[in-house]
């Protein structure tokens, strides 16, 4: 009977280095720290960057709260006593329930519309092929490269020779001619990463048109109408240049203008702390809007790359 005898283990010779590592295989050290080092760095400018956003949001918030010498006199402290007079003041006294009011159906009815019409005319440029497509296409893009200060002589004198000046109904028909240009070009690009497959099938079972685009597609177009949604509600509630223009009667303000009327109102002595209460009231519903709809927004600024 043979026995298989094991060699034994060489020993190493004397003097010869043993190299330990523990990196993983395939992954080098050197890389690794490299990607933490930007990791750090990444992750660092993203907190400073919402330092700095939030920090004046939060002193604005704490300053409505602040009578007038504490304003001036200890700007950064927090306020020993919460002013709520402030609010009340600016609600009532400064005309801001009225000014609130008249931007809420302003900017209500113009998103309505805008929505409305800018996904119609979006899903047809990017769902049929007709002579003349690419050239509305790119009118309503040369639309966004216009700037609105060229327009501001002439829109007035088509507004008013419309019979349309100082008018709800007319500053809204202006933000939606305003806001189009933007929502054909992203709604545009959203509609073509939509399968087609589905719109056929419906018109296999006999859907007309306009049923498959209303029941079907606008359904499915959802995260995009949310986010240019949000894109135009941004724009569209802060607006100062147009009501400016178009609308003078003091009874029909918007929030942008009733806030410069109160900073302006008492001359030299300002009420400061009525005017921080009114940017406050301006501007939460627009950070609620974010707040509600910010997983809807990515979504749909994703969906357009993703195909």
């Amino acid at each position: 009977m043979k026995t298989t005898e094991t060699p034994a283990p060489v020993p190493a010779e004397s003097g010869a280095p043993v190299v330990k590592t523990d990196a993983p295989a395939g992954a080098p050290p050197k890389e690794k720290k490299e990607g933490a080092v930007l990791n750090v760095f990444s992750h660092g400018m993203l907190v400073l960057w919402a330092f700095m956003v939030v920090m004046p949001l939060l002193w604005a918030v704490m300053t409505s709260f602040k009578d007038d010498r504490s304003i001036f006199s200890s700007p950064w402290s927090l306020p020993d006593t919460l002013h709520f007079e402030n609010w009340s003041r600016a609600w009532t006294q400064a005309n801001m329930s009225d000014y609130f009011l008249n931007t809420v159906l302003v900017v209500g009815g113009s998103l309505i519309g805008t929505l409305v019409l800018g996904s119609m005319a979006a899903y047809v440029l990017a769902r049929f092929d007709f002579p003349g497509n690419r050239f509305i296409y790119f009118l309503f893009i040369g639309g966004m490269s216009f700037p609105i200060m060229l327009a501001l002589v002439p829109l007035f004198y088509v507004v008013n020779n419309m019979g349309l000046l100082n008018t709800i109904h007319g500053l809204i028909l202006v933000y939606i001619a305003y806001s189009l240009p933007f929502t054909v070009f992203f709604l545009t690009a959203f509609f073509r990463t939509l399968p087609s497959s589905v719109a056929e099938a419906a018109f296999v079972d006999g859907a007309s048109h306009s049923r498959t685009f209303f029941q079907i597609m606008l359904p499915m177009a959802k995260p995009g109408l949310i986010s240019v949604g949000i894109f135009n509600f941004l724009g569209q509630w802060n607006q100062y240049m147009l009501p400016t223009v178009l609308n003078t009667d003091q009874d029909k303000h918007v929030l942008t203008q009733g806030l410069v009327q109160l900073a302006v109102s008492q001359g030299y002595k300002g009420d400061w702390s009525g005017l921080f209460a009114g940017l406050v009231m301006a501007m939460l519903p627009v950070l609620a809007a974010y707040i509600v709809f910010q997983r809807q927004v990515v979504q749909g600024l994703t969906a357009g790359a993703l195909k």
